[in-house]
């Protein structure tokens, strides 16, 4: 899949009001990335937010929309 397709794909899913983790995004999207992608979504103006969370043990990093936000599409 290439890159701009998972971008776009990932940006739907959260502008629908969703999250992502690594591993759903794996699962989801073939994204092995997705932190590279968030960097994509982010230097295109979509205000994304990063929590970490506790998965199993493990720290990982859950993405989601910054709540009212306002698109600002940078060309």
């Amino acid at each position: 899949m290439k890159t701009e397709s998972q971008t776009a794909l990932i940006k739907g899913w959260l502008l629908n009001g969703h999250s992502l983790t690594t591993l759903e995004a794996l699962t989801m999207f073939r994204c092995f990335r997705l932190a590279a992608r968030i960097d994509n979504l982010r230097t295109a103006g979509l205000p994304i937010l990063t929590e970490m969370i506790d998965i199993n043990g493990k720290r990982v990093a859950r993405y989601s929309l910054i709540k009212d936000f306002e698109v600002i599409e940078k060309r």
